[in-house]
Protein backbone atom coordinates (compact mmCIF):
# COMPACT_ATOMS: atom_id res chain seq x y z
CA UNK A 1 0.00 0.00 0.00
CA UNK A 2 1.04 3.76 -0.91
CA UNK A 3 1.81 5.19 2.51
CA UNK A 4 3.63 8.44 0.44
CA UNK A 5 0.42 10.52 1.75
CA UNK A 6 1.10 9.49 5.34
CA UNK A 7 -2.74 8.93 4.86
CA UNK A 8 -3.50 5.84 7.40
CA UNK A 9 -4.87 4.46 10.47
CA UNK A 10 -3.31 2.14 12.10
CA UNK A 11 -6.00 0.39 14.74
CA UNK A 12 -4.14 -1.13 16.93
CA UNK A 13 -2.05 0.31 19.75
CA UNK A 14 0.80 -1.98 19.79
CA UNK A 15 3.01 -2.64 17.42
CA UNK A 16 2.47 -6.28 16.86
CA UNK A 17 -0.80 -8.54 17.38
CA UNK A 18 0.33 -12.13 17.24
CA UNK A 19 -1.23 -14.26 14.86
CA UNK A 20 -2.10 -11.05 12.73
CA UNK A 21 -0.50 -9.51 10.07
CA UNK A 22 0.08 -5.66 10.91
CA UNK A 23 -2.51 -3.52 8.98
CA UNK A 24 -2.90 -0.08 7.95
CA UNK A 25 -6.13 1.21 6.98
CA UNK A 26 -6.93 4.54 4.94
CA UNK A 27 -9.34 6.77 7.06
CA UNK A 28 -12.30 8.64 4.71
CA UNK A 29 -10.99 11.34 2.51
CA UNK A 30 -12.67 13.98 4.93
CA UNK A 31 -14.49 14.01 8.30
CA UNK A 32 -17.08 16.62 10.47
CA UNK A 33 -17.57 16.69 13.85
CA UNK A 34 -20.63 14.12 14.74
CA UNK A 35 -21.85 16.50 17.59
CA UNK A 36 -21.79 13.45 19.42
CA UNK A 37 -18.78 13.25 21.98
CA UNK A 38 -18.49 9.29 22.09
CA UNK A 39 -19.00 8.95 18.06
CA UNK A 40 -15.96 11.79 17.57
CA UNK A 41 -15.29 12.66 13.97
CA UNK A 42 -16.97 11.10 11.61
CA UNK A 43 -16.94 10.60 7.26
CA UNK A 44 -18.11 14.00 5.87
CA UNK A 45 -21.21 12.26 4.12
CA UNK A 46 -22.76 10.52 7.24
CA UNK A 47 -25.17 11.11 9.32
CA UNK A 48 -26.22 11.03 12.78
CA UNK A 49 -29.46 10.36 14.24
CA UNK A 50 -31.42 8.81 17.05
CA UNK A 51 -31.82 5.35 17.08
CA UNK A 52 -35.47 5.69 17.36
CA UNK A 53 -35.48 7.51 13.87
CA UNK A 54 -34.42 4.01 12.52
CA UNK A 55 -36.35 1.53 14.27
CA UNK A 56 -39.70 0.02 13.09
CA UNK A 57 -39.83 -1.80 16.67
CA UNK A 58 -38.52 -1.19 20.63
CA UNK A 59 -40.21 -2.90 22.79
CA UNK A 60 -39.83 -4.86 26.14
CA UNK A 61 -40.20 -8.95 26.15
CA UNK A 62 -42.85 -11.34 27.89
CA UNK A 63 -42.81 -13.91 30.74
CA UNK A 64 -45.67 -15.50 31.01
CA UNK A 65 -47.39 -17.64 33.94
CA UNK A 66 -45.84 -20.78 34.47
CA UNK A 67 -43.06 -23.47 32.79
CA UNK A 68 -44.54 -25.65 30.54
CA UNK A 69 -43.29 -28.54 28.60
CA UNK A 70 -45.72 -27.75 25.70
CA UNK A 71 -45.38 -23.92 25.89
CA UNK A 72 -43.46 -21.15 24.41
CA UNK A 73 -39.77 -20.55 24.43
CA UNK A 74 -38.55 -17.69 25.86
CA UNK A 75 -35.11 -16.66 25.68
CA UNK A 76 -33.58 -14.95 28.26
CA UNK A 77 -30.50 -12.57 29.08
CA UNK A 78 -28.67 -15.81 29.77
CA UNK A 79 -28.67 -17.24 27.04
CA UNK A 80 -26.84 -14.32 25.54
CA UNK A 81 -22.92 -13.94 26.14
CA UNK A 82 -21.02 -10.72 27.14
CA UNK A 83 -19.75 -10.12 23.49
CA UNK A 84 -23.50 -10.64 22.06
CA UNK A 85 -23.92 -13.55 20.76
CA UNK A 86 -25.94 -17.00 21.60
CA UNK A 87 -25.78 -19.77 23.99
CA UNK A 88 -29.07 -21.62 23.94
CA UNK A 89 -29.16 -24.80 25.89
CA UNK A 90 -31.80 -25.56 28.15
CA UNK A 91 -34.39 -22.91 27.04
CA UNK A 92 -37.17 -22.24 29.05
CA UNK A 93 -41.08 -22.98 27.55
CA UNK A 94 -43.47 -21.07 29.41
CA UNK A 95 -47.43 -20.18 29.03
CA UNK A 96 -48.20 -17.12 26.98
CA UNK A 97 -51.02 -15.71 26.01
CA UNK A 98 -52.10 -16.36 22.05
CA UNK A 99 -51.70 -12.28 21.88
CA UNK A 100 -48.13 -12.36 24.06
CA UNK A 101 -46.41 -14.90 21.62
CA UNK A 102 -47.59 -13.09 18.85
CA UNK A 103 -46.30 -9.62 20.05
CA UNK A 104 -42.89 -11.07 20.98
CA UNK A 105 -42.22 -13.50 18.33
CA UNK A 106 -38.98 -12.72 16.89
CA UNK A 107 -37.83 -12.40 13.76
CA UNK A 108 -34.94 -13.02 11.56
CA UNK A 109 -32.60 -9.15 12.21
CA UNK A 110 -34.40 -8.09 15.34
CA UNK A 111 -31.40 -7.15 17.88
CA UNK A 112 -32.05 -8.34 21.73
CA UNK A 113 -30.66 -5.78 24.12
CA UNK A 114 -30.27 -7.37 27.86
CA UNK A 115 -31.74 -3.91 29.68
CA UNK A 116 -30.89 -5.07 33.21
CA UNK A 117 -28.02 -6.58 35.18
CA UNK A 118 -26.02 -6.08 38.32
CA UNK A 119 -23.05 -6.14 36.11
CA UNK A 120 -21.62 -3.95 33.36
CA UNK A 121 -20.48 -6.88 31.33
CA UNK A 122 -23.70 -7.91 30.84
CA UNK A 123 -25.57 -4.64 30.30
CA UNK A 124 -26.20 -3.80 27.06
CA UNK A 125 -25.36 -6.81 25.59
CA UNK A 126 -26.95 -7.16 22.04
CA UNK A 127 -27.44 -10.24 20.19
CA UNK A 128 -28.94 -10.64 16.55
CA UNK A 129 -31.76 -13.23 15.76
CA UNK A 130 -30.42 -15.70 13.36
CA UNK A 131 -32.09 -18.39 10.81
CA UNK A 132 -31.62 -21.00 13.28
CA UNK A 133 -32.73 -19.00 16.66
CA UNK A 134 -35.50 -17.58 14.37
CA UNK A 135 -36.67 -21.02 13.61
CA UNK A 136 -37.08 -21.68 17.33
CA UNK A 137 -40.29 -19.45 17.11
CA UNK A 138 -39.21 -18.24 20.56
CA UNK A 139 -39.67 -15.21 22.00
CA UNK A 140 -37.97 -13.58 24.69
CA UNK A 141 -38.12 -12.09 28.29
CA UNK A 142 -39.08 -9.44 30.02
CA UNK A 143 -35.45 -8.46 31.35
CA UNK A 144 -34.65 -7.51 27.20
CA UNK A 145 -35.80 -4.86 24.84
CA UNK A 146 -36.51 -5.84 21.08
CA UNK A 147 -34.96 -3.36 18.56
CA UNK A 148 -35.94 -3.88 14.58
CA UNK A 149 -33.88 -1.71 12.59
CA UNK A 150 -35.69 -0.76 9.74
CA UNK A 151 -35.30 -0.62 6.24
CA UNK A 152 -32.78 0.17 4.44
CA UNK A 153 -30.77 0.10 7.22
CA UNK A 154 -28.87 -2.64 8.34
CA UNK A 155 -29.47 -5.06 11.31
CA UNK A 156 -26.04 -6.35 11.24
CA UNK A 157 -24.28 -3.52 11.30
CA UNK A 158 -25.68 -1.66 14.56
CA UNK A 159 -25.32 -5.37 16.00
CA UNK A 160 -21.83 -4.84 15.63
CA UNK A 161 -21.97 -0.62 16.81
CA UNK A 162 -24.41 -1.74 19.59
CA UNK A 163 -21.34 -4.17 20.89
CA UNK A 164 -18.42 -2.32 20.76
CA UNK A 165 -17.27 -0.25 23.53
CA UNK A 166 -17.96 3.39 22.35
CA UNK A 167 -21.70 2.03 21.76
CA UNK A 168 -21.90 0.12 25.61
CA UNK A 169 -19.82 2.72 27.42
CA UNK A 170 -22.43 5.19 26.59
CA UNK A 171 -25.25 2.87 27.89
CA UNK A 172 -23.71 1.98 30.85
CA UNK A 173 -23.76 5.85 31.19
CA UNK A 174 -27.37 6.63 30.72
CA UNK A 175 -28.37 3.55 32.93
CA UNK A 176 -30.42 4.17 35.62
CA UNK A 177 -29.21 2.37 39.29
CA UNK A 178 -31.47 0.93 41.52
CA UNK A 179 -29.52 -0.66 44.48
CA UNK A 180 -26.49 -1.62 41.84
CA UNK A 181 -28.69 -2.46 39.52
CA UNK A 182 -27.98 -0.88 36.10
CA UNK A 183 -31.26 -0.61 34.18
CA UNK A 184 -32.24 0.49 30.55
CA UNK A 185 -35.51 1.17 29.12
CA UNK A 186 -36.85 1.56 24.90
CA UNK A 187 -36.93 5.07 25.77
CA UNK A 188 -32.79 5.16 26.68
CA UNK A 189 -32.30 2.92 23.81
CA UNK A 190 -33.91 4.87 21.22
CA UNK A 191 -32.17 7.99 22.86
CA UNK A 192 -28.47 7.11 22.00
CA UNK A 193 -27.42 8.95 18.85
CA UNK A 194 -25.93 6.90 16.26
CA UNK A 195 -24.03 7.14 13.09
CA UNK A 196 -26.13 6.74 9.65
CA UNK A 197 -23.72 5.58 6.50
CA UNK A 198 -25.39 4.96 3.20
CA UNK A 199 -27.12 1.49 3.04
CA UNK A 200 -23.93 0.12 0.82
CA UNK A 201 -21.41 1.13 3.52
CA UNK A 202 -23.46 -0.37 6.56
CA UNK A 203 -23.24 -3.63 4.06
CA UNK A 204 -19.51 -3.37 3.42
CA UNK A 205 -18.62 -2.37 7.16
CA UNK A 206 -20.06 -5.64 8.22
CA UNK A 207 -19.12 -7.89 5.53
CA UNK A 208 -15.68 -6.66 6.13
CA UNK A 209 -16.04 -7.31 9.93
CA UNK A 210 -17.58 -10.90 9.35
CA UNK A 211 -14.34 -11.97 7.88
CA UNK A 212 -12.54 -10.02 9.75
CA UNK A 213 -14.04 -11.39 13.14
CA UNK A 214 -13.87 -14.97 11.73
CA UNK A 215 -10.57 -15.01 11.56
CA UNK A 216 -9.66 -13.49 14.86
CA UNK A 217 -12.21 -15.89 16.65
CA UNK A 218 -10.63 -18.68 14.69
CA UNK A 219 -6.88 -18.11 16.04
CA UNK A 220 -8.41 -17.17 19.37
CA UNK A 221 -9.97 -20.41 19.82
CA UNK A 222 -6.99 -22.12 18.29
CA UNK A 223 -4.91 -20.56 20.98
CA UNK A 224 -7.57 -21.33 23.80
CA UNK A 225 -7.24 -24.80 22.53
CA UNK A 226 -3.59 -24.67 23.28
CA UNK A 227 -3.80 -23.57 26.65
CA UNK A 228 -6.47 -26.34 27.13
CA UNK A 229 -3.63 -29.22 25.88
CA UNK A 230 -0.64 -27.45 28.26
CA UNK A 231 -2.98 -27.68 31.02
CA UNK A 232 -3.88 -31.52 30.22
CA UNK A 233 -0.34 -31.86 29.85
CA UNK A 234 0.59 -30.25 32.81
CA UNK A 235 -2.12 -32.41 35.27
CA UNK A 236 -0.87 -35.74 33.66
CA UNK A 237 2.39 -34.70 34.28
CA UNK A 238 2.00 -33.53 38.27
CA UNK A 239 -0.32 -37.24 38.10
CA UNK A 240 2.19 -39.25 36.91
CA UNK A 241 5.39 -38.18 39.47
CA UNK A 242 3.25 -38.31 42.36
CA UNK A 243 2.04 -41.65 41.70
CA UNK A 244 4.94 -43.19 39.44
CA UNK A 245 7.82 -41.18 40.86
CA UNK A 246 10.94 -39.58 38.59
CA UNK A 247 13.16 -43.21 38.34
CA UNK A 248 11.33 -45.37 35.58
CA UNK A 249 14.11 -48.14 36.19
CA UNK A 250 12.61 -48.60 40.27
CA UNK A 251 10.85 -51.92 40.83
CA UNK A 252 7.15 -51.51 40.68
CA UNK A 253 4.20 -53.46 42.90
CA UNK A 254 0.51 -53.53 42.29
CA UNK A 255 -1.57 -51.19 44.16
CA UNK A 256 -4.61 -53.42 44.16
CA UNK A 257 -6.32 -49.88 42.72
CA UNK A 258 -7.52 -50.59 38.94
CA UNK A 259 -7.71 -46.76 37.98
CA UNK A 260 -3.77 -46.20 39.63
CA UNK A 261 -2.03 -49.08 38.80
CA UNK A 262 1.19 -49.49 39.97
CA UNK A 263 3.12 -47.89 42.08
CA UNK A 264 7.34 -47.97 43.20
CA UNK A 265 7.66 -50.75 45.42
CA UNK A 266 9.09 -48.57 48.21
CA UNK A 267 6.47 -46.20 48.24
CA UNK A 268 3.42 -46.87 50.84
CA UNK A 269 -0.50 -46.16 49.99
CA UNK A 270 -2.07 -44.73 52.63
CA UNK A 271 -5.45 -43.00 53.68
CA UNK A 272 -5.30 -39.09 53.92
CA UNK A 273 -6.17 -39.07 57.76
CA UNK A 274 -3.47 -40.96 58.36
CA UNK A 275 -1.11 -38.37 57.34
CA UNK A 276 -2.42 -35.98 59.19
CA UNK A 277 -1.91 -34.63 63.05
CA UNK A 278 -3.62 -37.31 65.22
CA UNK A 279 -5.46 -35.05 66.96
CA UNK A 280 -9.54 -34.51 66.60
CA UNK A 281 -10.85 -32.12 63.57
CA UNK A 282 -7.01 -32.47 61.73
CA UNK A 283 -9.71 -32.58 58.42
CA UNK A 284 -12.52 -30.45 59.14
CA UNK A 285 -15.05 -28.52 56.98
CA UNK A 286 -16.47 -25.26 58.18
CA UNK A 287 -19.78 -25.05 60.43
CA UNK A 288 -22.97 -24.40 59.33
CA UNK A 289 -23.90 -21.43 57.32
CA UNK A 290 -26.71 -20.55 60.12
CA UNK A 291 -24.24 -20.48 62.71
CA UNK A 292 -21.41 -18.17 60.84
CA UNK A 293 -22.33 -15.08 60.74
CA UNK A 294 -20.86 -12.38 59.47
CA UNK A 295 -20.88 -8.82 60.41
CA UNK A 296 -18.85 -5.33 60.34
CA UNK A 297 -15.32 -5.71 61.18
CA UNK A 298 -15.00 -4.33 64.20
CA UNK A 299 -12.55 -4.60 66.89
CA UNK A 300 -11.54 -7.59 68.80
CA UNK A 301 -13.35 -9.76 65.50
CA UNK A 302 -12.24 -12.55 63.62
CA UNK A 303 -11.91 -13.07 59.90
CA UNK A 304 -13.88 -16.26 58.01
CA UNK A 305 -11.46 -17.09 55.25
CA UNK A 306 -13.45 -18.03 52.09
CA UNK A 307 -13.28 -19.29 48.94
CA UNK A 308 -12.43 -16.44 47.36
CA UNK A 309 -9.19 -16.68 49.58
CA UNK A 310 -8.01 -19.94 48.45
CA UNK A 311 -8.23 -19.73 44.58
CA UNK A 312 -6.25 -15.81 44.86
CA UNK A 313 -4.01 -17.71 47.11
CA UNK A 314 -4.76 -14.22 49.15
CA UNK A 315 -5.14 -14.13 52.53
CA UNK A 316 -4.93 -10.68 53.01
CA UNK A 317 -8.31 -10.17 50.90
CA UNK A 318 -12.18 -10.30 52.46
CA UNK A 319 -14.03 -8.35 54.83
CA UNK A 320 -16.19 -11.05 56.52
CA UNK A 321 -15.48 -11.10 60.04
CA UNK A 322 -17.44 -12.73 63.23
CA UNK A 323 -17.17 -11.64 66.48
CA UNK A 324 -15.22 -12.87 69.47
CA UNK A 325 -17.95 -14.18 71.49
CA UNK A 326 -18.93 -16.43 68.02
CA UNK A 327 -15.65 -17.19 67.81
CA UNK A 328 -15.64 -18.70 71.52
CA UNK A 329 -18.58 -20.66 69.93
CA UNK A 330 -16.75 -21.72 67.38
CA UNK A 331 -13.45 -22.28 68.33
CA UNK A 332 -12.61 -25.61 67.20
CA UNK A 333 -12.98 -24.09 62.99
CA UNK A 334 -10.06 -21.97 63.57
CA UNK A 335 -7.18 -21.93 60.90
CA UNK A 336 -3.44 -22.33 61.57
CA UNK A 337 -0.46 -21.38 59.81
CA UNK A 338 0.73 -24.88 57.12
CA UNK A 339 -2.93 -26.07 57.38
CA UNK A 340 -4.31 -26.53 53.95
CA UNK A 341 -7.73 -25.09 52.97
CA UNK A 342 -9.87 -26.77 50.02
CA UNK A 343 -12.79 -25.72 48.40
CA UNK A 344 -15.69 -27.88 48.83
CA UNK A 345 -18.73 -26.48 46.83
CA UNK A 346 -19.01 -24.84 43.89
CA UNK A 347 -15.62 -24.33 42.19
CA UNK A 348 -14.25 -28.04 43.78
CA UNK A 349 -10.48 -29.21 44.82
CA UNK A 350 -8.77 -25.46 44.96
CA UNK A 351 -6.50 -24.87 47.42
CA UNK A 352 -4.31 -22.91 49.44
CA UNK A 353 -1.70 -23.10 52.41
CA UNK A 354 -2.07 -21.32 55.10
CA UNK A 355 0.96 -18.91 55.54
CA UNK A 356 3.13 -17.71 57.87
CA UNK A 357 1.56 -14.15 59.72
CA UNK A 358 -1.87 -14.76 58.45
CA UNK A 359 -4.40 -13.16 60.10
CA UNK A 360 -6.16 -15.44 62.74
CA UNK A 361 -9.78 -16.94 61.08
CA UNK A 362 -11.86 -19.43 61.20
CA UNK A 363 -13.54 -21.49 58.24
CA UNK A 364 -16.14 -20.57 55.62
CA UNK A 365 -18.48 -23.52 55.26
CA UNK A 366 -17.38 -23.57 52.02
CA UNK A 367 -14.19 -24.78 53.07
CA UNK A 368 -12.51 -27.42 54.23
CA UNK A 369 -9.34 -27.89 56.78
CA UNK A 370 -6.36 -30.63 56.25
CA UNK A 371 -3.84 -30.43 59.12
CA UNK A 372 -1.30 -32.47 57.53
CA UNK A 373 1.99 -34.26 60.20
CA UNK A 374 5.10 -32.40 58.58
CA UNK A 375 6.56 -35.46 59.74
CA UNK A 376 4.67 -38.07 57.46
CA UNK A 377 4.10 -35.80 54.54
CA UNK A 378 5.42 -32.80 53.04
CA UNK A 379 2.78 -29.50 53.48
CA UNK A 380 3.65 -28.41 49.90
CA UNK A 381 3.58 -31.78 48.44
CA UNK A 382 0.31 -33.08 49.62
CA UNK A 383 -1.30 -29.30 48.96
CA UNK A 384 0.10 -30.21 45.02
CA UNK A 385 -1.18 -33.64 44.86
CA UNK A 386 -4.51 -32.14 46.11
CA UNK A 387 -5.09 -29.34 43.73
CA UNK A 388 -2.63 -29.94 40.65
CA UNK A 389 -3.02 -33.64 40.12
CA UNK A 390 -6.18 -35.73 39.02
CA UNK A 391 -5.43 -38.59 42.43
CA UNK A 392 -7.92 -36.88 45.00
CA UNK A 393 -10.72 -35.53 42.24
CA UNK A 394 -10.89 -39.16 40.73
CA UNK A 395 -11.27 -40.94 44.17
CA UNK A 396 -13.91 -38.45 45.32
CA UNK A 397 -16.04 -38.61 42.04
CA UNK A 398 -15.70 -42.56 42.21
CA UNK A 399 -16.91 -42.26 46.05
CA UNK A 400 -20.03 -40.19 44.81
CA UNK A 401 -20.80 -42.51 41.83
CA UNK A 402 -21.01 -39.61 39.45
CA UNK A 403 -18.78 -37.91 36.87
CA UNK A 404 -19.33 -34.21 38.73
CA UNK A 405 -18.95 -33.67 42.37
CA UNK A 406 -20.90 -31.43 44.27
CA UNK A 407 -19.84 -31.64 47.72
CA UNK A 408 -16.67 -32.84 49.21
CA UNK A 409 -17.03 -34.27 52.95
CA UNK A 410 -14.39 -34.59 55.33
CA UNK A 411 -14.85 -38.59 56.10
CA UNK A 412 -14.97 -38.23 52.45
CA UNK A 413 -11.71 -36.92 51.39
CA UNK A 414 -10.12 -38.45 54.83
CA UNK A 415 -10.51 -42.12 53.15
CA UNK A 416 -8.62 -41.09 49.83
CA UNK A 417 -5.98 -42.98 49.09
CA UNK A 418 -2.32 -41.07 49.01
CA UNK A 419 0.72 -42.90 47.22
CA UNK A 420 3.22 -41.91 49.64
CA UNK A 421 7.22 -41.87 48.77
CA UNK A 422 9.94 -41.46 51.38
CA UNK A 423 10.04 -37.47 52.31
CA UNK A 424 13.72 -37.20 50.74
CA UNK A 425 11.83 -38.42 47.27
CA UNK A 426 9.01 -35.99 48.01
CA UNK A 427 11.22 -32.97 47.99
CA UNK A 428 12.89 -34.45 44.96
CA UNK A 429 9.52 -34.47 43.16
CA UNK A 430 8.01 -31.42 44.27
CA UNK A 431 11.41 -30.04 43.10
CA UNK A 432 11.28 -31.58 39.99
CA UNK A 433 7.87 -30.51 39.18
CA UNK A 434 8.17 -26.91 40.25
CA UNK A 435 10.74 -26.63 37.57
CA UNK A 436 8.54 -27.82 34.93
CA UNK A 437 5.47 -26.50 35.62
CA UNK A 438 7.31 -23.05 35.64
CA UNK A 439 7.89 -23.79 32.37
CA UNK A 440 4.42 -24.67 31.24
CA UNK A 441 3.04 -22.21 33.45
CA UNK A 442 5.13 -19.35 31.43
CA UNK A 443 3.87 -20.69 28.23
CA UNK A 444 0.58 -20.47 28.79
CA UNK A 445 1.04 -17.01 30.05
CA UNK A 446 2.63 -16.11 26.86
CA UNK A 447 -0.29 -17.57 24.67
CA UNK A 448 -2.36 -15.86 27.30
CA UNK A 449 -1.46 -12.53 26.38
CA UNK A 450 -1.35 -13.04 22.91
CA UNK A 451 -5.52 -13.80 23.52
CA UNK A 452 -5.90 -10.43 25.37
CA UNK A 453 -3.95 -8.90 22.46
CA UNK A 454 -6.30 -9.93 19.63
CA UNK A 455 -9.34 -9.76 21.49
CA UNK A 456 -8.65 -6.18 22.01
CA UNK A 457 -7.70 -5.93 18.19
CA UNK A 458 -10.68 -7.37 17.19
CA UNK A 459 -12.30 -4.56 19.49
CA UNK A 460 -10.40 -1.51 18.39
CA UNK A 461 -10.99 -3.20 14.64
CA UNK A 462 -15.05 -2.85 15.22
CA UNK A 463 -14.96 0.42 16.94
CA UNK A 464 -12.83 1.66 14.09
CA UNK A 465 -15.11 0.39 10.82
CA UNK A 466 -18.35 1.41 12.74
CA UNK A 467 -17.66 4.68 13.43
CA UNK A 468 -15.67 5.53 10.36
CA UNK A 469 -12.75 5.80 11.11
CA UNK A 470 -11.10 3.34 8.77
CA UNK A 471 -12.67 2.80 5.37
CA UNK A 472 -13.38 -0.61 5.08
CA UNK A 473 -15.27 -0.08 1.78
CA UNK A 474 -12.43 -1.61 -0.74
CA UNK A 475 -10.69 -4.05 1.43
Amino acid sequence: MDRSTGNTYNVSKKQNTPGIERRWFRPYPKYKDSGVEWLGKIPIYWDVKPFKALLSRNDGGVWGEDFADDGVIVLRSTEQTVDGKWNIESPAKRQLTTREASDARLEVGDLVVTKSSGSELHLGKTSIVDQPVAALNCCFSNFMQRLRVAWPNLSRYYWYLLNCPVAREQLIFLSSTTTGLGNLNGSILGSIRVPVAPEDEQQAIANFLDRETVKIDALIEKKERLIELLQEKRTALITRAVTKGLDPTVPMKDSGIEWLGEIPTHWALVPLKSLTLARPGSIKTGPFGSQLLASDMAQEEIKVYNQRNVIAHDFTAGENYISMSKFRELASFEVFKNDILVTTRGTIGKSAIVPNGAERGILHPCLLRIQPDSDKIKIAYLALIIQESNLVINQLALASNATTIDVIYSDTIGRVLIPCPPMNEQSAIFEFLDGMTAKIDALKSSIQEAIASLREYRTALISAAVTGKIDVREA
